[in-house]
């Protein structure tokens, strides 16, 4: 699976672009007003897994946010500003280390080029979001309907914009709700430029749907080779969006230091509650970071036989299970102890 390589941004301690590792990203949703909840919230999703954290600044108010979180949390934090070119400003001095911006919707040029002089002065990066709700008149009027081609000339204008000041520390995201028009958006936008792109799809739904759909379009770029850092956007608690951007991640062979874990779907042969036991490892392998393949198998056909390339696996049976090692059977033990196990064969690993 060939990367496309792009130029390299620091965002605090994480570097995105080149041949880095592909930067899982969430953001805080609990009340600006409560420090110690962005502070709480932050830890939770470092822990995780997730690597860059971004927070809504509304007002001057909440700019003292970016200190405190920054002081409690080793992850790089952004700041995510709307249309107010002076909170950018703030934010930039205050500590951020990257701000999430639409250099077009700020206003003048002046306003762009003292938001450029604010990020240059404090070396941070600008990540340019431009999403089908956003887009500028003009270029919505030209195409009837925020289609790829858009989205794209909007991100080129406000790269523009940023480029007139000599600023080419940037980092572009072009989001759609629509999974194909963002297949074709991120596709047409790395032909264009070889800045990092943020993957993701705006507004993509429920932990159950805007997961498929992000798995759709996600996992398609990613293979594609397209892709430096991501968000899953879910209607969800944020520490969801790190577990499925890990999983998406996973599934592709693109998460570092991570299991691979297979399941079978069941059929007659099964006599174990194989997807409790699929559920109960699953769950204890998300933080594990050896690069090892995990197998749960109803039973002895699908066991050691389909999964004899695992590194280590259940076979189900009654009254005992089969715990084998590349396809070698090394313990026969009661369903009832199999899971604890297999676990304690993880850690020997």
């Amino acid at each position: 699976m060939n990367r496309k390589l792009t130029r390299e941004v620091k965002i605090g301690n994480v570097t995105i672009g080149g041949n880095n590792p592909i930067a899982i990203q969430s953001m805080l949703n609990t009340s600006l007003d409560d420090i110690e909840a962005n502070i709480e919230q932050t830890k939770r999703l470092y822990e995780a897994g997730c690597n860059i954290s971004r927070v809504a600044i509304q007002g001057p108010k909440d700019i003292q946010l970016i200190p405190k979180i920054k002081e409690a949390s080793p992850m790089p934090i952004v700041a995510d500003i709307q249309y107010n070119h002076k909170l950018a400003i703030e934010a930039a001095y205050a500590g951020a280390d990257k701000i999430r911006i639409n250099p077009g919707n700020i206003g003048s040029d002046d306003r762009v080029k003292q938001v450029v002089d604010a990020c240059k002065a404090n070396n941070i990066p600008i990540r340019i979001g431009v999403n089908s709700g956003s887009l500028e008149k003009e270029v919505l009027a030209k195409y009837g309907y925020p289609s790829a081609e858009a989205l794209v000339e909007s991100a080129m204008y406000n790269i523009s914009l940023l480029e007139r000041y000599d600023f080419n520390n940037y980092v572009v995201a072009i989001k759609s709700t629509d999974v194909k028009r963002t297949l074709d958006a991120y596709r047409l936008m790395s032909e264009k430029r070889d800045c990092p792109l943020h993957l993701g799809v705006t507004e993509a739904g429920t932990a159950h749907m805007g997961l498929v759909k992000s798995a759709v379009a996600l996992g398609s770029l990613l293979a594609d080779g397209i892709g430096d850092t991501m968000r899953v956007s879910l209607t969800a608690d944020p520490i969801e969006e790190v577990y499925a951007a890990k999983d998406i991640l996973r599934s592709i062979g693109r998460l570092p230091n991570s299991p691979v874990f297979i399941s079978c779907p069941t059929c007659g042969r099964t006599r174990v509650d194989l997807m409790g036991m699929a559920n109960q490892i699953e769950t204890a392998l998300k933080n594990c970071q050896k690069n090892i393949k995990v197998a749960v198998m109803g039973c002895v056909v699908n066991g050691p036989g389909e999964a004899k390339d695992a590194d280590i696996g259940i076979a189900g049976g009654i009254p005992n299970c089969q715990i084998f090692k590349k396809g070698e059977i090394i313990a026969t033990v009661p369903h009832e102890k199999a899971v604890e196990v297999l676990l304690a064969e993880v850690e020997k690993l």
